[in-house]
């Protein structure tokens, strides 16, 4: 497992963000920040659209915005 800290994909409202069916995943990495090195999921962020960037849970990037308490 990756320790996932501030500022990294894991925690980002962004990451997986299209993706209902990970909900359940990504709510557990946001709230034991924590990761398997195997994930990759695909960015969110408006101005990666284009790319269809796929990233880590310890990847990141300027447009970080902090994805908040997962029963929010």
């Amino acid at each position: 497992m990756l320790q996932v800290e501030q500022g990294q994909c894991g925690l980002c409202l962004h990451f997986g963000e299209n993706e209902q069916s990970e909900q359940p995943k990504l709510i557990q990495i946001r709230t034991n920040h924590e990761a398997p090195e195997s994930l990759i999921e695909k960015c969110g962020l408006p101005e990666h659209a284009a790319l269809d960037l796929r990233v880590t849970a310890v990847s990141g990037c300027s447009g970080y915005t902090a994805a908040g308490p997962p029963n929010a």
